[in-house]
């Protein structure tokens, strides 16, 4: 098994070209390069979706929810030396299940679990929870191409 590492807001900067509003992870706490990372968003009331999705009810939507695990799985390959320098892209979702919904004032935690590795594409189990309760589930493909985090 890889070094375990971990990352905070200016690591994951430094990995992935995403920025406020549309930074939806704020730490990686494990990731071992190649099988696995866990991570978390602190969501408050001052995130700019919760604005418009749904006044009076506010929800994260479940697009940004698979969006935040997308950004929380980037270490995993990233981390690799066969992919640094690369960008890693959405090549598909499957099977995306919203169980419970995500709110003003919870944590997100996320797992991601590579489960397949083929030259540029990967395939991760990826799953999301509120206070120990699976909230969003889904299978993400990504592939590697060229380019870099600025």
């Amino acid at each position: 098994m890889s070094e375990k590492l971990s990352f905070d807001i200016m690591g994951i900067q430094k990995l992935i070209p995403h920025r406020y509003p549309f930074l939806l992870v704020d730490r990686i706490t494990e990731c071992v390069p190649g099988e696995y990372s866990k991570g978390y968003k602190n969501l408050s009331m001052n995130e700019s979706f919760f604005q418009g999705h749904f006044p009076g009810n506010p929800i994260m939507p479940g697009v940004l929810q698979i969006e935040a695990l997308a950004q929380c799985s980037a270490p995993i390959l990233l981390c690799l030396p066969e992919y640094k320098g690369k960008l890693a892209l959405f090549a598909g979702i499957e099977n995306a299940k919203f169980k419970n919904i995500v709110r003003p004032g919870d944590r997100l935690d996320m797992e991601i679990y590579l489960t397949k590795l083929k030259g540029p594409f990967g395939v991760s189990v990826a799953k999301a929870y509120v206070d120990g309760k699976l909230c969003t589930e889904a299978i993400m493909k990504v592939v590697m191409v060229d380019g870099e985090t600025k």
